[in-house]
Order: C-alpha cells, then structure tokens, then sequence
C-alpha cells in the first residue's frame, strides 16, 4: 500500500495531459447520461456506443449524430447536449475555474497553467481575469443571439418552444457544434434572412478566438491591432468571401441545391455555406445533392477550420496563413517569412508545418480504414473524416449508416481533433533537447 502511495505521489501530469483526461471523462460521464431510458422520447435507451458518440460529438462541438437529435432525444437528452456542448466549447477548464471562483476557491499555479493551454495563451499573466472575460462574453453574445432568434423562432414554435430553441441554436452556433432541433437544420429557413446571419454572426464570433475580441476592444483600429489579430480578420473574411463567391458560381444552377432559389436567397444559401465549413455543422441546402467540386471546396474549407483560442477546430486560419505566407515568401527567394510588416518566427513556421502534416496524415489514415469497412464512396468518407477532425459535424448521410466500428473511429478522430491541436501546440513548442550543440549540415534535394 506505502510502494502505490509512492508511485501516485511520483505520478505527474502536464496541462495537455490533463486536458486530455478531462474531456475524455467529460465524453464518458456525458454518454452514461444519455445511455439512460429518460434520454430518449421512447424511454429505450440508444445504446452505449450511441450514447457515447454523441457525447463525444458534442463535447468536442462537432455535430455528427447517428440520430435526429429533434426527433430520438427527450428534453431531458437535450439539456444534456446543450450542457455538453456549452462546456466543451469554453473548455471544461474554464468552467471547473469559474466553479471554483464562485465558492471562493484560489486558483493553483497548476490550475493556471491548464487554462493557459486550454485558451492558447503565451504568458500567465491575467489568466483569470481571462477566463471571467470568456465566460461572461460568451453568455452576452449567446444571449444575444438569442433574441434575436427568438424573434422568427417564437411565432413559429410558440412561445416556450421557441425560447427553447432560440437558447439550444444560439449556443450551439457559437460554440461552433451544429447540432439543431429543427429536424433537417437550416434546410426549412434557407431563404431566412433573420435566422441565417445570426447563426452565421454566432458562427463566425465563435471562431475568431476570444484573445482577438480582446485585442479589438483594447485597440478599436486595424492598424493597432497584434499580427496575430490581424492574420485572423483577414483570412477569415478572405475565405468567407472567396467560399461565398465559388459556392454560389458552382451551384447556381444545381437542381439539388440553388437553382430554384431566388437570387437573395441563392446568395443567403452561399453566404451560409461558406460560413459553416468553418467548423460549425449547421448547412441550408441538401449537402447529398452538392457537385463534387463543391464538396471539394467544402473540404478544404473544414480543414482550415476556425482560428486558434476559439470554439472551432481544424488546423487553424493562422496556421494555414503561416504556411501560405512561407510559400510566398519562399517562391520570391525572401529570407524572412513577413505580414503586416512584422516577420514570422521559424519557431511558428516549424509548428504550423508539423500540425498541417500531422492533420493530413491522420485524415489519410482514417479515410483509409474507413473506405474497408465502411460501404460508402471515396468524397464521402474523406468528407465525414474532414469534418470529424475539423470537429466541423457536416455529412453527407453516412454518420447514421456507420458500423460500430466506423462510429469509435469517428469518435476518437473527433476527440483528436479537438485535443490533438492543444496537446501538439504544446509539444511542439517545447525546447530541443539537445542542449547547446547542433549537428552538422546535411543537404537533401527536393523538388
């Protein structure tokens, strides 16, 4: 009994490794709920692994669901998954620390040093004050989203139907999770001004990274704003843009998606389907009836993903801009990697090339298995796999259709998805351990 009192005393875990555990045992206690009879409206319980699967896709803001959350979950499993979504969004760090703050608990030096990794932070300095910032802005822009749902979800549903529903869109927009109750989406709303810009406004709010709310509050011009700020608004609104644009060009005339739209609302519809791939798995249109190309470009767009310190996944607008950058700079034969005039550390160049090569191979590595034991074509299971790691939650009808074995692949790609980024920020930017000396120069040639 002394030898494992010794050994747990010994035993040590670093932030990544706590945040890890912590959202694995978030999935866990969240599929055990929903694994209950008072879960589901035919009091039959889901079973286990669609329990946990849900759980997971939730607590990781995904959206897949191997059921119609409208028409499968009771209130009860509701409230569940809102509640799941809700702390997986602001990291169960962040929750666990406001928790503590209210009964008067003090923060510990470890503690701190977990919520530095969880909400991406260089330095220590005003963590908590942070976490406070992040839980009370995300509440403000939820709630004010809801209102603003309210207004076409109340004379729709009726009174408290509609505040329900407004509250269950609004978080799990911001939060980037995608799940509805509506049934089928966005689908019945497509040509909704009201409805599409504010889940798009949520969507978009929720990806940006509270660190760049503050930095646009401190400093109210573009000019003053961090290189880190600065890559995030312009990329997001270059991809935003640019989606828009190549949407709706390519499926114009698409007898399955836009063509017997009004032009508003074919420009709505695009406009929302660019919004979404960025890691949030609401859509407007029938995904199934996309051409190839656009799922393409849908692809793609979930790749990227959403920017780092938010609610979204993928591998990061910013690091995508880096990598960008580097080729441009690269193909101009410049020494130093340069935007905004500030130049781009090596160090963030390394990082940003090992989470894209890490991504792309676990993607590869997923369709690969699932392509053997999933009936289902190529574009679909690399879109299913995309949008699990991205922790975007789009699909294109396979998620209901997977085999056990498929549902617990999905599962631990959507859990690397949310926690791989975290835990690889943190590895890759840990000092070498070669000490002071270096290996001498080899040469390789490439390309």
């Amino acid at each position: 009994m002394g030898y494992l009192k010794e050994k747990l005393k010994g035993f040590h875990l670093d932030p990544p490794k706590v945040l890890a555990l912590g959202f694995a045992s978030l999935i866990f206690i969240g599929g055990l709920l929903l694994n209950l009879p008072i879960a589901a409206k035919t009091g039959e319980s889901v079973g286990f692994i669609n329990a946990l699967f849900t759980s997971a896709s939730a607590v990781c803001v995904t959206g897949l669901v191997v059921v119609n959350t409208s028409e499968f979950w009771s209130l009860f499993g509701q409230i569940v998954i809102i509640i799941l979504i809700q702390m997986g969004g602001l990291g169960f760090m962040t929750m666990t620390t406001i928790g503590a703050l209210l009964i008067g608990k003090k923060i510990t030096l470890k503690e701190r040093l977990v919520i530095k990794e969880q909400l991406n932070q260089e330095t220590m300095s005003g963590l908590v004050k942070l976490t406070k910032y992040v839980v009370l802005s995300t509440f403000a822009i939820e709630g004010i989203g809801a209102i603003f749902l309210s207004t076409r979800f109340i004379p729709i549903y009726g009174t408290v139907k509609g505040i329900w529903f407004s509250v269950f869109h609004a978080i799990s927009a911001f939060c980037n999770a995608g799940f509805d109750l509506t049934g089928d989406s966005i689908v019945p709303f497509v040509g909704d001004f009201t409805i599409n810009m504010t889940i798009s406004a949520l969507i978009i709010l929720g990806g940006l990274g509270f660190s760049v709310y503050i930095d646009i509050t401190r400093n109210r011009s573009f000019k003053k704003l961090s290189l880190h700020s600065k890559l995030v608004l312009s990329i997001t609104g270059t991809l935003l843009l640019a989606g828009m644009v190549i949407f709706f060009l390519i499926e114009y005339n698409n007898p399955l998606t836009l063509k017997h739209l009004s032009m508003g609302e074919k420009l709505i519809a695009s406009f929302f389907q660019s919004v979404v791939p960025r890691t949030a798995g609401f859509y407007s249109v029938n995904l199934t009836g996309l051409y190839d190309t656009t799922v393409f470009l849908t692809i793609i767009l979930m790749f990227i993903g959403a920017s780092p310190g938010s609610t979204g996944g993928g591998i990061k607008t910013t690091t995508f801009g880096t990598l960008m950058l580097t080729t441009i700079a690269v193909i101009k034969g410049e020494k130093d990697v340069v935007a905004f005039k500030k130049r781009i550390g090596y160090d963030v160049i390394n990082r940003s090339l090992a989470i894209v090569t890490v991504g792309i191979i676990l993607i590869i590595a997923v369709s690969f298995v699932l392509t053997v034991t999933e009936p289902a074509n190529f574009l679909d299971v690399l879109f299913e796999t995309t949008s699990a790691f991205a922790t975007v939650g789009s699909s294109r009808a396979l998620t209901p259709n997977l085999t056990n074995f498929g549902k617990i692949v999905i599962l631990l790609t959507m859990y690397a998805g949310r926690v791989g980024p975290l835990t690889m920020a943190y590895v890759f930017s840990r000092k070498s351990r070669h000490g002071n000396f270096r290996y001498s120069e080899g040469n390789i040639m490439v390309g």
